[in-house]
């Protein structure tokens, strides 16, 4: 399977009462499919998908196959701490027709190298679907090292790596020892870094409200090759990369992003709190400005 161009890690909109929006999930991937993005993703962090039930992911992934109707792949994340548990959501993702897997480090369990390999080799043995592995020790305190890729190396499934460490060298590494492991860009503040070093896919979080800022950073440097003119729309980019990131209120600003863009993607379950008045306030004020410069860049490029 060959992952090129923006994947979209959906957010899971929900009501008052916290319950799933399926009317707004809908209005949020026709609108992405619109736009343009390459693939959908169901079940990553950004879709909350650690506060879900069981039966929740599996309406989830159903719902998504519904929607989409194979316009674009979707991939369907397996996260869970129990092997078991990964490899049910991985059988249920290949029954309802998804196209491929996130495979991520099981959370908390902190497993060593060797026991991520097996976890994900379990995995594979049971659906044998096409994989993108999620490295994130951000979360998972773990990283998928050579060893653990080298464990992998059994299996051809094992085509992509979404790649969160925000560590260059691990970028540097992959690219040069393991050119048969897609690279996809997981750190969204590297993205330039990424396309440089030959990442042909961005699965960013931002792309739930702003699809096509980061289709435009996409074309200029993966498929234009013009990285003068990503640099600008990267550096335009980059202020709300860091209200991303800032004061740990990631999904609560991604959904308060789409709520902007006329999808009410409603509040995060608990424990997470919705953002304040001054926080939505500069959130608004960064997107706008970030559309309008980039709006200006591609204008310019085109006269």
């Amino acid at each position: 399977m060959k992952f090129e161009g923006i994947y979209t890690p959906l957010v899971t909109p929900h009501t008052d009462t916290f319950a799933i929006d399926s009317g707004k999930f809908e209005a949020t991937i026709n609108m992405l499919i619109e736009a343009g993005v390459s693939g959908l993703i169901v079940a990553g962090t950004t879709g909350e998908y650690y506060a879900q039930t069981s039966d929740e992911r599996l309406e989830m992934m159903k719902l998504a196959v519904d929607i989409i109707d194979r316009r674009v792949p979707l991939i369907v994340g397996t996260g869970a701490i129990r092997t078991e548990d990964s490899i049910y959501f991985a059988e249920q993702a290949k029954a309802v027709g998804a196209e491929g897997l996130l495979v991520s480090t099981p959370p908390y369990a902190y497993p060593t190298s060797r026991e991520i390999a097996l976890h994900a080799l379990a995995i594979d043995r049971a659906v044998n679907l096409p994989v993108m592995l999620y490295n994130y020790p951000g979360r998972m305190c773990v990283n998928m090292d050579e060893e653990t890729l080298d464990r992998l190396g059994r299996s051809p499934n094992f085509c992509a790596i979404k790649e969160s460490s925000g560590d260059p060298n691990r970028l540097h590494m992959l690219a040069r020892d393991y050119p048969h492991i897609q690279l996809s860009c997981g750190m969204d503040d590297q993205a330039l870094e990424f396309f440089a070093w030959g990442a042909r896919s961005w699965v960013c979080a931002g792309s739930n409200f702003a699809p096509e800022a980061h289709i435009a950073l996409y074309k200029a440097c993966a498929v234009q090759g013009d990285f003068s003119k990503g640099r600008r729309i990267m550096s335009a980019m980059l202020p709300l990369m860091r209200v991303l990131e800032q004061g740990g209120k990631f999904v609560q600003c991604i959904k308060h992003g789409l709520t902007l863009r006329g999808i009410d993607a409603g509040p995060p379950r608990k424990p997470l709190q919705p953002l304040n008045k001054d926080e939505k306030r500069q959130l608004a004020e960064v997107i706008r400005t970030m559309n309008t410069t980039i709006e200006r860049i591609e204008q310019e490029s085109a006269a």
